[in-house]
C-alpha cells in the first residue's frame, strides 16, 4: 500500500507527459487525477489504520560505495503518516480544482491545449519528489526529494514561460533554493564523515555522542551537533522560506494559483519543518542551534506580517501570510515542542490551502484580476467563494472560545505555538512577536475580506458586470478544504497537544518521568521513571565512549553502534518540559491571542467599512513607513546592490580584461600573429631550388660534426 501511495503520483505524471497523445488531454487529465486520489485515499487509511510504531518498508537497494550504503525505503511512523495525508490531501484537490481553473488560459494560444497535459505532470511529479521526501529512511534519500520538488517548483512557477515575470520568479526560487541546499548538502557531509552512516536510526543514535565531539570547521572548534543542526536548519531556511532566505516565495505566486496552493502553502515549503522534526533527537542536543531556530522564526513571523499588512495583490497577502505562518511552526520546533510544530503544519495545511484556492475562483470570476483596490462587493456575485474564503480567514486569525478546545483549525494549533513560545522562551522575544504577528494576521486577513467582498465595486467596471462564480469542479475542493479548517484543529487537538502521555502514544514516544510534578493529568505517572533512567543511562554510557576515543568521528560512530536509536516519531529530552509548563501558562497568555485577533478585526473593520479614506490618509501621513513595508523592508533593493551588483560587475570585468584581453587576445595574437610569422619565414627556406638544399644539408653536418667533437672532447 506504502508503494502504491509512493509511486502511484509518479505513473501519472508519467502518462500525463509523455501519453496524452494516445489517451487525450482529458485523458492525461483524468489518470493523474484518478492516481492522486487512489493515493490520498490509501494515505488516510494508513494514517488510521497505522499504529505509532516505525516501520522500515525497503523498496530498492540504491547507493553501495565504501562504507555508503543506502536503501530506496520507507520510513512509516507518525510523522511520515501526517505528512502523508497533508501533501496527498492537497495535492488530489488541487487536480481537480485545475481542470477548472486551467480549461480555457489566457496565457496560451489556440491550438496549445497541450499545456494542460503538461501542466498536470508537473504538478503529479512534484507530488512524488514530495512523497520521496516524506518518505524517505535516510538523508540522501531525503535529498532527491528535496532537490526533486526543487526542480518541479522552478517549472511551475515558470510554467507561463511568456511572462519574463514568471520566468525571473522560477530563476530567483531556484536559486535561493540553491543556497540553502548548500547548507543542507554540508550537513549531511558532517553527519556521515562523523557518524559513518545517512541512515537516520544511525544517527539519531549517535546524537549523544555528537553533542560531545567538537569538530574543526571554519578556522574554529565547534560542537559537532550544535554546527550540524545548524547547517541542516539552513537547509530548511530556504525551502521554507525564512527570514534572508525568503525573497522568492512572495515572486513565485507568478505561477498559476493552483500552484501556489499545492506548493506555497501546504506542502513544499512546509518540508523544512518537516526536517527539523524529524531531525528532533539531534535538535534536542543543540540548545544554542535550537534558540537561533527559535529566533529567526519569531522574527519571520513577524517580519512577513508587517509586509503582508500593505500588500495589494490578493496573492501576494496570502503568500507572505504562509511565510509569518511557517515562522510560527519553527518557533514551536525551536522550542522542543515538535508535536505542535506539526499540527500547526497540518492544520496550516488545509485553511491556507482553501485561502489560495478561493483566491483563484476570485480571479477566475474577474478575468485574472489579482488587485485587490479593483475588487468591492463581490459578496453577491462570488457567494459560495464568499463563504469558503471567510471560513479561512476565521480559521487563520483564530476565531474560537477562549480557555476551552472549540474553535477553527488555526485557533487550536496557532494558540498552541503562542502558549509553547511562552513556555519555551519564559515569555521572551518570540511570544511577543508571535502575538504582534497574530494581531497584524488578524488585520490583513480581514483587510483582505472587506477589500474583496464588501463595499462599493472599484476598478473596470465591465469586469464586475461580468464577475462570475467558479465551476462545481473548482468548489467542490474548497468545500472539503473547509471542513478540514473547521474540525482538523478539534479532532486532533489532544493528540498532538493534549495530556502529554496522549502525545506520547501518538508518535510512539516511551513516557518518561517529569521532574517538575504539577500535581495534575499533564504530568507522567511516577511509574514511568524507570525510562528516565534509561535515558540518563544511555546519555552516560554515550559520554563515556566519547572519553575513550580522542577522534572526533570515530567517538560518534562508537557511539551509533553502541546505542539504539530513540523510539518514537519526535524525540523530546527527558529535561525538556515546554509543553507541561505550555498547559500551565497563566491566563492572560492563554487569551492574549484572541484579544490580539479582536483588535486586528476592529481596527480592519473600521479601516475599510466605517472609514474607508482613512488608509490612504494614514499612508500619506506615515509614507517613509508605508513605503517601507510596501517594498518588503527593501531586502530585495539590499540583495541587489550588495549581491547581484558586484557580482554582475565582477562578470563584466572578467569578461572584459580577461576572457576577451588576456585569454582571447594571447589566442588570437598566437594564431593570428606568431604562428603565420614563422610560416611565413619558413615559406622563405623553400626556395626550390637545390644548391639551396644542398647548402643547408653541408650547414647541418658541419654542425652536427662540430657539436659531436666538442662534447667528445669533453668527455
Amino acid at each position: 500500500m506504502e508503494s502504491i501511495i509512493l509511486f502511484a503520483p509518479l505513473v501519472g505524471s508519467l502518462i500525463a507527459g509523455f501519453g496524452w497523445k494516445f489517451i487525450s488531454i482529458r485523458g492525461a487529465q483524468w489518470v493523474s487525477t484518478g492516481l492522486l486520489f487512489l493515493a490520498c485515499a490509501l494515505s488516510w487509511i494508513v494514517f488510521l489504520t497505522h499504529g505509532p510504531e516505525t516501520q522500515h518498508i525497503q523498496v530498492l537497494r540504491w547507493i553501495e560505495s565504501g562504507t555508503l550504503s543506502t536503501d530506496w525505503g520507507i520510513r512509516l511512523d507518525r510523522l511520515t503518516s501526517i505528512m502523508l495525508i497533508v501533501v496527498t490531501t492537497v495535492s488530489a484537490l488541487v487536480h481537480l480544482y485545475s481542470f477548472g481553473y486551467m480549461a480555457h488560459d489566457d496565457q496560451f494560444k489556440d491550438g496549445e491545449e497541450s499545456y494542460r497535459a503538461r501542466f498536470f505532470a508537473y504538478l503529479s511529479f512534484f507530488t512524488f519528489a514530495m512523497l520521496m521526501l516524506v518518505t524517505s529512511d535516510n538523508l540522501v534519500q531525503m535529498f532527491f526529494g528535496w532537490e526533486g520538488v526543487g526542480v518541479a517548483s522552478y517549472l511551475l512557477i515558470g510554467f507561463y514561460y511568456r511572462k519574463p515575470t514568471a520566468n525571473a520568479a522560477a530563476m530567483k526560487a531556484f536559486i535561493v533554493n540553491r543556497v540553502g541546499d548548500f547548507g543542507f548538502a554540508l550537513g549531511i557531509f558532517g553527519l556521515y564523515f562523523l557518524v559513518d552512516s545517512v541512515k537516520f536510526d544511525d544517527i539519531f543514535a549517535a546524537a549523544p555522542a555528537l553533542a560531545e565531539t567538537q569538530l574543526h570547521f571554519l578556522w574554529g572548534t565547534w560542537n559537532a551537533a550544535e554546527v550540524l543542526a545548524l547547517l541542516l536548519f539552513v537547509g530548511a531556511m530556504g525551502k521554507s522560506a525564512q527570514l534572508f532566505l525568503h525573497t522568492w516565495l512572495p515572486d513565485a505566486m507568478e505561477g498559476p494559483t493552483p500552484v501556489s496552493a499545492l506548493i506555497h502553502a501546504a506542502t513544499m515549503v512546509t518540508a523544512g519543518v518537516f526536517l527539523v522534526c524529524r531531525m528532533s533527537p539531534l535538535m534536542e542536543f543543540a540548545p544554542n542551534a535550537t534558540g537561533f531556530i527559535t529566533f529567526l522564526g519569531a522574527t519571520t513571523a513577524f517580519v512577513a506580517a508587517t509586509i503582508g499588512l500593505v500588500q495589494n495583490d490578493i496573492k501576494r497577502v496570502i503568500a507572505y501570510s504562509t511565510m509569518s505562518q511557517l515562522g510560527y511552526m519553527f518557533v514551536a520546533a525551536g522550542v522542543g515542542v515538535y508535536s505542535v510544530a506539526m499540527f500547526h503544519l497540518f492544520t496550516h495545511a488545509f485553511f491556507k490551502a482553501m485561502l489560495f484556492l478561493g483566491a483563484g475562483s476570485v480571479i477566475h470570476g474577474m478575468h485574472h484580476e489579482q488587485d485587490m483596490r479593483n475588487y468591492g462587493g463581490l459578496k453577491d456575485k462570488l457567494p459560495k467563494t464568499f463563504w469558503a474564503m471567510m471560513i479561512g480567514t476565521l480559521a487563520i486569525t483564530g476565531v474560537g472560545i477562549p480557555l476551552t478546545h472549540i474553535g477553527f483549525a488555526g485557533f487550536l494549533s496557532k494558540d498552541a505555538v503562542i502558549e509553547s513560545a511562552w513556555a519555551g522562551t519564559q515569555g521572551g522575544y518570540a511570544f511577543w512577536m508571535l502575538v504582534i504577528a497574530a494581531l497584524f494576521t488578524s488585520f490583513y486577513s480581514w483587510r483582505l475580506m472587506f477589500l474583496t467582498f464588501f463595499g462599493k465595486p472599484r476598478g473596470d467596471k465591465h469586469t464586475h458586470e461580468h464577475a462570475h462564480e467558479s465551476p462545481m469542479v473548482m468548489l467542490v475542493p474548497l468545500g472539503v478544504l473547509a471542513l478540514g479548517s473547521v474540525f482538523a484543529g478539534m479532532v486532533w487537538y489532544g493528540s498532538f497537544f493534549g495530556d502529554h502521555n496522549q502525545v506520547n502514544k501518538f508518535f510512539g514516544i516511551p513516557a518518561h518521568a517529569e521532574a517538575v510534578e504539577h500535581g495534575d493529568d499533564h504530568a507522567a505517572p511516577a511509574a514511568d521513571d524507570h525510562a528516565a533512567d534509561d535515558h540518563a543511562d544511555d546519555h552516560g554510557d554515550a559520554k563515556e565512549h566519547v572519553a575513550m576515543h580522542s577522534d572526533p568521528d570515530h567517538a560518534a560512530t562508537a557511539a551509533a553502534h553502541h546505542g539504539a536509536a530513540p523510539e518514537g516519531a519526535i524525540y523530546m529530552a527527558p529535561d525538556n518540559h515546554v509543553m507541561d509548563e505550555a498547559h500551565h501558562a497563566p491566563v492572560w497568555v492563554k487569551v492574549s491571542p484572541f484579544i490580539a485577533m479582536i483588535i486586528g478585526l476592529a481596527t480592519a473593520y473600521w479601516f475599510y467599512i466605517v472609514n474607508p479614506s482613512l488608509p490612504k490618509r494614514l499612508a500619506e501621513a506615515q509614507r517613509p513607513l508605508y513605503l517601507f513595508l510596501l517594498n518588503k523592508w527593501y531586502f530585495d533593493e539590499i540583495y541587489d546592490f550588495l549581491i547581484v551588483q558586484p557580482s554582475l560587475k565582477l562578470g563584466r570585468f572578467l569578461w572584459k580584461n580577461v576572457d576577451e584581453a588576456i585569454i582571447k587576445g594571447t589566442l588570437n595574437g598566437i594564431a593570428m600573429g606568431i604562428v603565420p610569422y614563422f610560416t611565413r619565414l619558413a615559406g622563405k627556406a623553400q626556395s626550390g631550388f637545390i644548391f639551396t638544399y644542398a647548402f643547408w644539408m653541408v650547414i647541418g653536418m658541419a654542425v652536427l660534426i662540430t657539436w659531436m667533437t666538442l662534447s667528445g672532447g669533453a668527455h
